[in-house]
């Protein structure tokens, strides 16, 4: 089995959720602190909060396998994605909350990362790499848009409570201006949830590797505070009563983002 689900449709959208997955293969997980094994790093229910995507003709890539096992939006490097940061690695030994993931002793060592990219990372993004290619040449110009979640308050990576709708285009390098506005336009008439371009989450590898204004590829990542849909604490209920709301949000700005690029 793939270890990504994959959907093709017919709009100039690709939506990537690169760290939904909660598989962990059976001698990973055996070598988890009880901290880890609850995988309370997950992006929780992103997946059935854009149930509205077939509706928009988007093509969807999901991640099966926890980004415990692997974190697709790390470079393949393992380079850090914020210099001075506190940054988490390729496959991560500490979960946000500084806690161990392994057990003493038990963590993988560079064989076992390169094992773990090749059978992982490599496919998700090879199937990600060739899906922009066809559609940038089926349409000309595409919308990558990178769904992600986090807790509303991590101290290790922010002070404070962190802003509801956090878009980021790598500084404004990974998508046209005018699509920038477009957006902003559309969270500013939003009541109830605040919002941020480029703050603290700027976009993460993905973003920034695929995003190429020049060659028609717009790429957008959206981290969105998990308070707006979910209990934060285990074990992680998704909340229709929250969804209800921002459900219409997400749909609102993804259909501002393809508007934009269909006026171009």
């Amino acid at each position: 089995m793939e270890p990504f689900s994959f959907t093709r449709r017919n709009a100039p959208l690709l939506v990537s959720m690169p760290h939904v997955g909660t598989k962990v293969p059976e001698e990973i997980v055996a070598r988890f602190t009880p901290e880890a094994a609850i995988l309370p790093d997950t992006d929780w229910h992103v997946d059935r909060l854009y149930d509205f995507l077939e509706g928009l003709g988007a093509t969807v890539i999901t991640a099966r396998y926890s980004r415990y096992v692997i974190d697709l939006n790390r470079a393949p490097d393992n380079r850090a994605l914020y210099k001075g940061a506190n940054n988490t690695e390729l496959c991560p030994t500490t979960t946000f909350a500084e806690q161990a993931i392994y057990r003493a002793g038990e963590a993988p060592g560079a064989a076992e990362v390169e094992s773990r990219r090749e059978s992982f990372w490599q496919p998700y993004h090879a199937r990600l790499a060739e899906t922009l290619a066809e559609m940038t040449a089926a349409h000309g110009r595409v919308l990558l848009w990178d769904a992600h979640s986090i807790r509303s308050r991590v101290p290790r990576f922010f002070e404070g409570r962190l802003p509801d709708l956090n878009l980021g285009t790598a500084g404004g390098e990974s998508a046209d201006p005018g699509l920038e506005a477009a957006l902003l336009a559309e969270a500013e008439g939003i009541r109830g949830y605040s919002h941020v371009l480029n703050g603290r989450f700027k976009g993460g590898y993905i973003t920034r590797a695929y995003g190429n204004p020049a060659e028609g590829v717009h790429a957008v990542q959206l981290e969105l505070s998990e308070a707006t849909y979910m209990d934060e604490d285990p074990p992680f209920a998704f909340r229709e009563d929250l969804a209800v709301g921002i459900r219409p949000v997400l749909h609102g700005l993804i259909a501002a983002g393809l508007s934009w690029l269909r006026r171009q």
